[in-house]
């Protein structure tokens, strides 16, 4: 089996993990997660969401976020923008990549955002446009790609649909994500194969959920493909909206712990990554989400 001899990884914690946490998390903390992060080898962070503070309270402190990260050359700070309001604030503070969204499930882009697939990709257009033409590079999240809540299975030639929209306004790049993470491994490789209609391989994410604890075989699944960019949130920060109490994105620590024992080079320290799983989780009054960071902590205390 061929398998990438490189990963990275982004983390999507800051962002992603912390956005539905009901408790305010102060800047102060979420700047020092980020700060963790990057100390651990994390090249990749998605830190913020420039969306109203009225949907999204707390992702209301974006700017200052942004402004209180010590940054390194080395690695991509990039946010969330739903629109050209955000795409300002984003600028603003001096992002590397924004991210645009759009789901693959009709019914869950009306429920969510009120509009079909294909008029939620046109509004993104003027973003795209603008970012590329500022240099700042643009992913694109495509949600629900095996599974919604409200459509059941998606069909890949939707998923295909969805990418030849986001590359037709230009976007560089796209995350393949089970949203509700009810895809398994072949589910998952049907998905991103009708992305590749669209997009290179070197330019496909894999970003997986482990509601059912299908994450780590799915991203096994992706790897044999060739993908080698995946999306993972430290201490399995970020919950499923859709089912109550169960986990939500994949625990950076157990995709490192899995890609370090197949010896694949992904350039972070497994110790200190679980340092920073442990600092988030402490502040949020609860265990961490990574079976790999809780076999660890349990061995250290002896």
């Amino acid at each position: 089996m061929n398998l990438p001899t490189r990963v990275k990884i982004i983390d999507v914690g800051p962002r992603d993990g912390l956005q539905n946490e009901k408790q305010p998390v102060p800047a102060a903390v979420k700047i020092e997660l980020v700060h963790r992060l990057q100390d651990a080898g994390l090249k990749e962070i998605e830190v913020t969401s420039f969306v109203s503070p009225k949907w999204v309270p707390q992702m209301a402190d974006a700017a200052e976020v942004l402004a209180g990260i010590q940054r390194r050359p080395d690695v991509r700070y990039s946010v969330l923008t739903p629109n050209m309001k955000g795409f300002e604030g984003a600028v603003a503070a001096g992002v590397d990549e924004i991210v645009v969204f759009g789901a693959a499930s009709e019914a869950f882009s009306q429920k969510n955002i009120n509009c079909s697939i294909a008029e939620s990709i046109e509004r993104f257009a003027p973003v795209v446009e603008a970012a590329l033409a500022k240099g700042i590079a643009v992913r694109g999240a495509m949600s629900c790609t095996v599974g919604c809540p409200y459509e059941g299975d998606i069909a890949p030639e939707k998923v295909a649909y969805l990418a030849g929209l986001m590359k037709g306004i230009g976007v560089q790049r796209v995350d393949v994500a089970d949203t509700i993470g009810v895809g398994t491994p072949r589910q998952v490789q049907a998905a991103i194969t009708a992305t590749l209609q669209h997009f290179g391989v070197d330019a496909v994410c894999g970003h997986f959920h482990d509601t059912y604890g299908q994450a780590l075989a799915n991203t096994l699944a992706a790897l044999e493909l060739g993908v080698w960019n995946f999306q993972s949130s430290v201490a399995g920060l970020g919950g499923c909206p859709y089912a109550k109490g169960a986990t939500g994105n994949v625990a950076t620590e157990d995709v490192v712990y899995m890609l370090h024992g197949m010896g694949i080079d992904i350039g972070i320290d497994l110790d200190k990554l679980i340092d920073a799983g442990q600092y988030i989780s402490d502040f949020l009054g609860r265990k961490s989400g990574s079976r790999v960071a809780t076999a660890i902590v349990n061995k250290r205390a002896g």
